[in-house]
């Protein structure tokens, strides 16, 4: 059995085997470092290989698909797009662990390939019997790609909405926010989205025009250039130092009472709530006592100067739990954390750029030792609550000196 290799099936085995080496040496890191979104980021791999090595194969001359093992499930199908929401899940909380409810996502699947396995037992003959009588002419095949096309948009939508919540949460959670960002898995899910839009539009071409198998093999090398992209970034992304413990909050209906340790009404999570707001509410008095604390603390004890300070260091600090102290940040004070503290920051830079002592000091270096951990982190901060650029603020606080 010879390998043809050409211009069609070598840079689709070149994806498969990457596939393959980058998933192998994230099982291995995931199980040393006990990190099950490693061990998940594999699986997507050796998916996305199964998505391509059909093509690979027949352009590579070899065709035991589709004589020894024809009708055998041959990729993940319905298991991908759970497998990649699943992936998001566990980055976002390292505790994450499945459950026994967990496991419905996995029934499409099932069902797919407890038919394929029972049509496949029954030998050669009944399978190109069964082909011939009732697979194609019920298009069972067709009507399978719809299903999987629309649980394909259903995972992305549901895997999105994880991401939009993930990122206001962290911004509550800690005051830097660059490093558990993970930007680059939304950059992962908007290249899912372009190869399911991709696929869709070949094999619409495909059915008006009824491409042959040699034409029918660009979505295959776009399937990848995405292994070459995932493998390559989901490896290499940086780890956020702090365990991360989000959970999807459930949605309370208008309806539900809502219940708040402290609190006389529901806060709001928009960042466009600021104090003229809150004024125009009364505030309880418990909520305004710890208000008073925080401040007092922020201001005596300056814990913004730790660049890596989160919800729960804070908390710790102030004798509290995490749960109070964000309600009364976000209603009390009327940001969000991670803008508290920024400005704070923010704060304690204009003050030392203005002393003649920090002169020798570049920007970068007082935005470093006031909290900032990183030049874009602090000009991104710096502007939201100046509306100047750092350099700009320099020079307009240097010719309004003089």
């Amino acid at each position: 059995m010879n390998f043809y290799f050409s211009a069609y099936s070598t840079p689709l085995l070149v994806g498969f085997l990457q596939g393959w080496l980058y998933a192998m040496l994230l099982w291995i890191r995931g199980k040393r470092e006990e990190r099950l979104s490693d061990i998940l980021l594999g699986w997507v791999l050796v998916g996305m290989g199964f998505n391509i090595w059909e093509y690979m194969l027949g352009f590579g001359g070899i065709e035991f698909l589709w004589k020894e093992l024809e009708f055998f499930p041959r990729n993940f199908g319905f298991l991908f797009p759970p497998l990649c929401y699943f992936y998001l899940k566990s980055q976002f909380n390292t505790d994450f662990r499945f459950r026994r409810r967990d496991w419905w996502h996995a029934l499409p699947f099932l069902i797919d390939v407890t038919y394929h396995l029972a049509v496949f037992s029954q030998g050669r003959s009944a399978v190109l019997w069964w082909e011939k009588h009732v697979h194609w002419p019920y298009h069972i095949d067709d009507i399978a790609f719809v299903l999987g096309t629309i649980q394909s948009i259903i995972y992305l939508i549901l895997a999105l909405r994880l991401y939009r919540e993930y990122q206001k949460w962290i911004r509550n959670q800690f005051s830097d926010t660059d490093i558990i960002s993970f930007r680059w898995f939304r950059n992962f899910l908007i290249a899912l989205t372009i190869s399911e839009l991709f696929n869709l539009t070949m094999t619409i071409i495909d059915i008006q025009l009824t491409l042959s198998f040699w034409q029918d093999w660009w979505d295959e090398l776009f399937g990848a250039v995405l292994i070459y992209y995932v493998s390559i970034a989901g490896y290499a992304q940086l780890q956020p130092r702090q365990r991360l413990t989000f959970v999807e909050q459930p949605v309370v209906h208008s309806g539900e009472p809502v219940s708040l340790p402290i609190l006389d009404y529901v806060p709001k999570t928009n960042e466009a709530d600021d104090i003229a707001d809150l004024e125009k509410k009364e505030l309880s008095p418990e909520l305004t006592e710890w208000r008073d604390q925080l401040l007092t603390y922020m201001t005596a004890e300056r814990p913004y100067l730790e660049p890596e300070l989160s919800l729960a260091d804070l908390a710790r600090r102030m004798h509290t739990n995490p749960t109070i102290l964000s309600q009364v940040i976000n209603t009390g004070v009327g940001k969000n954390f991670n803008d508290f503290v920024n400005e704070y920051r923010v704060g304690e830079f204009k003050q030392r750029v203005r002393n003649p002592a920090n002169q020798h000091l570049s920007l970068l270096g007082i935005a470093l030792d006031c909290g900032f951990n990183s030049k874009a982190t602090f000009n991104r901060a710096f502007r939201k609550f100046t509306g100047l650029s750092p350099k700009e603020f320099t020079n307009y606080s240097t010719t309004s000196s003089l």
